[in-house]
């Protein structure tokens, strides 16, 4: 990453012990021998020392970091999609230690077919836009550079009581449907989401729900947030939410501090939008939604926002194709599509009407409920 004004990096140790998480079914199913071919060479060279470990079945990585004693290694290296990253996550923050195991780097290889992360991380370190073999080349580069720096998590609260992290996006709707149903074309790697796209076009459908957020800047007309014992404190670390002190025990994962409990109305200097009927709701934190969606140009690694969009009904599908389309180079809100709003924001609650449709958190799927992040 090349540093920008204001923030701050650490650097990986010389030699560097890096443990690599890697799912050869992903994307193409490419990625093993991607990684000997491109990225292990690189790796010698920069005197990093590697233990591979292959992922056999869904969840295996998410136990192993769970589970493990990781103090042997500097880093933690996925070679795979998005979705490997986000078993990694999620099972960091099971663990007793998540706290300080959390402070461990974690470093993103492209090899699935979406590869949003290391498409936003290659277009935040000022590279041009690359795909495939290119942004593997850029990607692990910057892991020999090793410096990093701190990156948004995202907590996500379900009505049944699951908590997840996020690193990347929570979506229901067109943009999940796509994401999901396009899945069976996996082989044909980015283009699948292409392909997806049309299908899903073709059968475009309206979903009802309530959606409400905490805008990251007061919205006009909208009350002033409350001062009170529940704001936020930050410590000055890329907007970390702390909770009041002495309320936490040891271990316990950070609270939820802008949130009341799902059960609860939304607090009153919240946004409820009026519209009731969507075709999309999409939550996205990094730039990139894949290779080629650069969905929120303004998102940087820890910039404590959300970026919120939603697509109310009502659209044409001529209109959502051409969005899409302009979506590939970033230019989709200079359409000033009515239908399409976009704010960044704090927290946001979505309450849909029916479980309808699917929800994707990081692209993998979830039982449509109502769900605050």
């Amino acid at each position: 990453l090349s540093p920008r004004p204001g923030d701050s990096y650490g650097v990986l140790p010389r030699p560097c012990r890096a443990l690599v998480l890697l799912n050869p079914r992903s994307g193409a199913g490419r990625a093993l021998e991607d990684f000997q071919a491109v990225v292990q060479p690189m790796l010698a060279e920069a005197d990093i020392a590697t233990t591979v470990f292959i992922t056999e079945r869904p969840h295996h990585a998410h136990e192993k970091v769970r589970d493990e004693d990781l103090s042997q290694w500097d880093t933690l290296v996925v070679m795979a999609g998005d979705g490997l990253l986000y078993e990694v996550v999620n099972g960091l923050m099971e663990r007793p230690d998540w706290e300080d195991t959390m402070k461990k780097p974690l470093c993103i290889l492209p090899g699935g077919s979406g590869n949003a992360l290391a498409a936003s991380i290659n277009h935040y370190a000022g590279n041009d836009h690359v795909a495939k073999k290119k942004l593997l080349t850029n990607c692990a580069f910057i892991l020999c550079k090793g410096l990093h720096t701190q990156m948004d998590l995202v907590s996500l609260s379900t009505a049944s009581g699951k908590r997840l992290f996020s690193f990347l996006s929570f979506g229901w709707g067109f943009i999940s449907d796509v994401d999901i149903d396009s899945e069976k074309y996996r082989r044909l790697g980015n283009a699948r989401f292409t392909l997806g796209t049309l299908q899903c076009l073709a059968k475009l459908r309206v979903y009802q729900g309530r959606l409400s957020y905490l805008p990251a800047v007061p919205e006009q007309g909208t009350p002033p947030a409350p001062r009170d014992a529940h704001a936020p404190v930050t410590n000055g670390q890329a907007g970390r939410v702390l909770p009041p002190a002495g309320t936490e025990a040891a271990g316990a994962l950070p609270a939820d501090s802008l949130l009341v409990p799902l059960c609860q109305p939304v607090p009153a200097h919240w946004t409820v939008v009026p519209e009731e009927e969507f075709v999309s709701v999409y939550a996205i934190y990094q730039s990139h939604l894949g290779t080629n969606m650069l969905m929120a140009p303004a998102a940087r690694l820890h910039d404590g926002c959300i970026h919120l969009f939603y697509l109310k009904a009502g659209i044409s599908r001529v209109a959502l194709l051409k969005l899409f389309l302009a979506m590939a180079r970033g230019t989709h809100l200079d359409l000033n599509c009515p239908h399409l709003r976009y704010v960044p924001v704090r927290a946001f609650r979505l309450e849909p009407r029916a479980a309808a449709g699917i929800m994707t958190v990081d692209g993998e799927a979830l039982a449509c409920e109502p769900v605050q992040g």
